[in-house]
């Protein structure tokens, strides 16, 4: 997993209006510019906030990249909430289950 680069592009999503408009003009090639993995580029093109989650992705990042793609508030949580119980424990970064325990749980 590539939790940095993941992170990275997330957060010039919601920081550079020009990625932005790259990103919605050619989603792909904006991915290509970062080395995620197959799962994580698959999770943003398809705006997967849950799966996000589960991957490790900082909660500061994710709402404000998921507020940028038009989810409310109530949708974001129940999205880490769905994919807690679809995907299991979070995996990665500062959520994840280092105990064995529900890690991440909201």
């Amino acid at each position: 997993m590539s939790l940095y680069a993941l992170q990275k592009l997330l957060y010039e999503l919601n920081r550079d209006p020009a990625v932005q408009h790259a990103f919605t003009s050619d989603r792909e090639d904006v991915l290509g510019r970062y080395r995620l993995t197959e799962e994580e580029a698959e999770a943003i093109r398809r705006d997967d906030i849950g799966k996000l989650y589960i991957l490790g992705v900082n909660g500061q990042i994710l709402m404000h990249f998921a507020a940028w793609r038009g989810l409310s508030w109530d949708e974001y949580i129940a999205a880490m909430k769905d994919a807690l119980a679809e995907h299991g424990q979070v995996r990665g970064g500062i959520y994840a289950a280092v105990d064995g325990g529900a890690g991440g749980a909201l």
